[in-house]
């Protein structure tokens, strides 16, 4: 599933092409996704302006005139192709006889996968295509975003002021939890997910069976783990959107580019394979923790 910084990737790439645009037409090509699309959702979009496009969480959120916010989330296999105006495609080919043109389809098959088409006014259009259907879309209004069941129970975003070790370590006082499943709940931090919290771990020197409540002292301050630990989450999710985030299986660009951090992964998916930590010589080792694998160095991350 798509974590914070594919979903932030993503809505970089929407943003120059949907802010200020307006819908002139939606085709809504199936009843539902995960959940039933909402009632009148084409009618309800025709005709309306985007004024702004932000994160929260995994969540897009498109803030519209006449005040809804379209709510986006992609599930595992869900992804927005831009289709630029028609005009603006190059009508040249290639030596093999092939057009060349700003975007090129991944597959024959994204058609049949496009359940939600929006065509926009300067002759664009951004077709949500989801092969599994794990992914939704409700219209919210404005003034009751806060406090939608969705919404309303996320934690502090990661690369938000609100993250701090004080913080970190009041939400860990006491927990018996270990620190995989305390960093997965997205009502302490929002937007984090299985790679993510793997490669901030190992960035931290922390092992994911560490018990959370080691992020506190017996005070309530903040240890020196608890510190290393907002540090790596910083770093790790800023390198991973400046990479593009992670291409594993789905997960595209906007434009149908592939992420790059997946090549920069010191633990995930690397299980047999050397600690890449400097002199430290041990192997990297996957663990089952509540039904996810956990990638970590058992040597140097304690």
């Amino acid at each position: 599933m798509p974590e914070l910084p594919e979903v932030d990737t993503v809505r970089r790439g929407l943003a120059p092409v949907l802010t200020g645009n307006t819908f002139s037409k939606v085709e809504q090509r199936r009843a539902d996704l995960r959940f039933p699309l909402p009632q009148d959702f084409a009618a309800r979009l025709r005709g309306r302006k985007v004024v702004g496009l932000e994160r929260r969480g995994k969540y897009l959120l498109a803030h519209l005139s006449g005040g809804d916010v379209l709510l986006m989330h992609l599930g595992m296999t869900g992804r927005f192709l831009v289709h630029p105006p028609v005009a603006e495609k190059p009508a040249r080919k290639s030596a093999g006889g092939l057009k060349i043109g700003t975007f090129i389809r991944e597959t024959k098959d994204d058609n049949k996968h496009e359940h939600v088409v929006f065509h926009l006014a300067d002759g664009a259009s951004v077709a949500y295509s989801d092969p599994r259907r794990f992914g939704y879309m409700f219209l919210i209004p404005e003034a009751e975003l806060s406090q939608h069941p969705l919404m309303k129970g996320l934690g502090v975003e990661p690369l938000g002021p609100e993250l701090t070790a004080d913080y970190l370590a009041q939400r860990a006082f006491g927990k018996k939890v270990d620190l995989k499943a305390f960093l997965l709940d997205q009502r302490i931090i929002a937007g984090l997910g299985n790679i993510y919290v793997c490669e901030a771990l190992y960035r931290a020197v922390l092992s994911p069976t560490r018990k959370a409540a080691t992020l506190a002292a017996r005070t309530g301050k903040p240890t020196e783990r608890a510190r290393a630990l907002v540090a790596a989450l910083r770093s790790v999710l800023s390198d991973a959107i400046a990479a593009g985030g992670s291409s594993l299986r789905d997960y595209r660009h906007a434009d149908g580019a592939l992420g790059e951090f997946q090549h920069a992964f010191s633990v995930y998916d690397r299980e047999g394979k050397p600690c890449p930590r400097p002199g430290c010589g041990g192997t990297v080792k996957r663990i089952v923790q509540s039904g996810r694998s956990t990638f970590y160095c058992p040597k140097c991350q304690r």
